[in-house]
């Protein structure tokens, strides 16, 4: 009874290509809910973002809700935070769970996914990136040359 009330929330962009997934195989009753936190983010002028900012998708209330939070790679957890930051503008959900899949080593913010898929170790300048042309996921890591975060 509680899986079929669970409300699935997407952060944009890639979290929502898996929450997506999760939700059609979950079948919750409540619609798929998403998250554009570009205006939540602490670190948005300072890395110079340009976010395409895309539109929230959530019901007027989360209150006493449960709440499936996921996205594609957890790394310093400031997108998560400022997922947090929105996710309580629309309430007070009973419980928040995180579920990510890939988690990195590298963290800024004490956050901790409750569901991992892969837990993988990179170079702070290398970068994850989950692919899904080909309607399977794929990892793939390249090299920036310099540290940045997400």
């Amino acid at each position: 009874q509680r899986l079929a009330a669970l409300r699935i929330v997407g952060i944009h962009t890639g979290g929502v290509r898996v929450a997506q997934a999760l939700h059609q195989r979950l079948a919750p009753t409540p619609p798929l809910a998403t998250l554009d936190i570009s205006f939540y983010r602490d670190d948005f002028t300072r890395v110079g973002l340009h976010p395409r900012v895309r539109r929230s998708r959530l019901p007027v209330s989360l209150d006493d809700s449960d709440v499936l939070l996921v996205d594609d790679v957890l790394y310093s957890g400031r997108t998560v935070r400022a997922a947090l930051n929105e996710l309580f503008d629309y309430g007070r959900p009973r419980r928040v769970m995180l579920a990510v899949v890939i988690e990195r080593t590298g963290r800024e913010l004490p956050i901790r996914a409750d569901c991992v898929g892969q837990r993988i170790d990179l170079d702070p300048r290398q970068r994850v990136r989950l692919n899904d042309a080909d309607l399977g996921l794929r990892i793939e890591t390249t090299d920036t040359g310099a540290s940045q975060h997400g």
